[in-house]
């Protein structure tokens, strides 16, 4: 049994301690939000942060959050910065398929803490890890860039 804080709350995991957060969310605790694409943290679309910084959940063990604070998209809705990004990605229609969004959503939220008014090129440098298949890159970076100027 490992103790995880996610979302703000302390949870029990009955997992063996080398499972991927990934699937100790999706599995264990029936989130699934946070979505699996790869499995070779390549693509963004498991992304969570741990202590406030994006990590890819498919590759990181559950012994290393132990002690750790994990926030995963569904807490995105009570945080004001992810609020803002995803009232973003509503107003410009970023999504298409939609799969990688939570991921994407994550990292910008992460990116929007660190820099309140990020340039194309610090957009294009947070962002670089993740894929979109469907290619939504401009209508994210407007997004990230709307969700900035909301802010302000």
């Amino acid at each position: 049994m490992v103790t995880l804080n996610i979302n703000g709350k302390d949870m029990q995991v009955d997992a063996d301690p080398s499972t991927p957060i990934l699937w100790a969310l999706r599995d264990n605790l029936d989130m699934t939000g946070t979505k699996f694409g790869c499995g070779a943290a390549l693509c963004g679309a498991c992304t969570v942060h741990l202590n406030g910084q994006p990590i890819r959940s498919c590759v990181t063990p559950i012994s290393a959050a132990a002690g750790s604070k994990i926030t995963t998209i569904e807490a995105m809705q009570d945080d004001r910065i992810g609020k803002a990004v995803q009232a973003a990605w509503v107003k410009l229609d970023v999504p298409q398929c939609g799969y990688c969004q939570s991921g994407q959503v994550m990292t910008a939220t992460a990116l929007l803490r660190s820099n309140k008014s990020p340039s194309d090129a610090d957009i294009d440098a947070a962002m670089s890890g993740n894929i979109c298949r469907c290619g939504t890159y401009q209508r994210i970076r407007a997004a990230i860039k709307d969700a900035s100027k909301a802010l302000s």
